[in-house]
């Protein structure tokens, strides 16, 4: 059955969302995402598309960009790079992003905004961080230097025309979305029994407790690559708090 074509927008805005394939990670570190946002820039850079806003998750990463030509072409050049310096580190080979990535046309400016504090919101919905501010790894942060007239990165100008200063952009972002906008379903590849007793093969909830921060990090760490469980999950299923887990993730 031959795919659909997708919808074009005539504003030129897209909501894109790019998935590891088998849900599997594409960040593994913060020097992945760092490399992601650069490609991302260098792709600016030839295709002339616009940057609005993005979010970068472990497993996914939400994309708010103006096109300048076929979004797939722009989304070619974005990704083609890290795939390549992703595998090249990580001693595989293949895809790593699932082959068709959504996308959703945003036909006005109200669309528009929603969308983007959807996207700086996800990481307070995965129960990462208590506000947008803290996550290092979205456009939020690039908007407060905009809004602070310093060097920023994202192409910010028509937020700033709807949002003409910083209390009214910050004010926005702290209302919670209750939209789901090409939302992420995260299929629990363990149960919380199965969390608990992986980790009690590794080691007892007591001697967890009495082992250096660095140690318990480090298993964390390993539990969360090893299962692919969100933060919120490791947290329920072992019944460790989330900032803890949190803190060992970014190690």
């Amino acid at each position: 059955m031959p795919r659909s074509s997708r919808s074009k927008s005539s504003t030129g805005y897209h909501h894109i969302m790019l998935r590891g394939i088998n849900r599997s990670n594409i960040f593994e570190s913060d020097q992945d995402k760092d490399f992601f946002l650069n490609s991302m820039y260098r792709a600016r850079e030839k295709s002339g598309f616009k940057i609005i806003g993005y979010c970068q998750m472990n497993t996914h990463v939400h994309l708010l960009l103006r096109e300048s030509e076929e979004i797939g072409v722009s989304i070619k050049r974005i990704t083609v790079s890290y795939v390549q310096w992703f595998n090249r580190k990580y001693n595989r080979v293949g895809h790593l992003f699932q082959n068709r990535y959504k996308s959703e046309p945003i036909e006005d400016e109200r669309y528009l905004m929603t969308v983007l504090r959807y996207i700086h919101q996800n990481p307070i919905k995965a129960g990462m961080v208590k506000e947008a501010s803290k996550y290092n790894w979205s456009s939020y942060n690039e908007y407060l230097k905009m809004y602070g007239s310093k060097d920023y990165l994202i192409d910010g100008e028509i937020t700033k025309a709807y949002f003409n200063s910083n209390k009214s952009f910050t004010e926005f972002h702290k209302q919670m979305s209750k939209e789901n906008y090409m939302e992420y379903e995260n299929i629990n590849k363990y149960s919380d029994d199965e969390l608990l007793e992986l980790f009690k093969k590794k080691i007892s909830i007591d001697e967890f407790y009495k082992m250096p921060f660095a140690d318990r990090a480090k298993l964390i760490k390993d539990i969360y690559r090893e299962t692919g469980a969100s933060i919120r999950d490791l947290s329920r299923g072992l019944g460790i708090g989330r900032s803890i887990i949190w803190r060992a993730v970014k190690v």
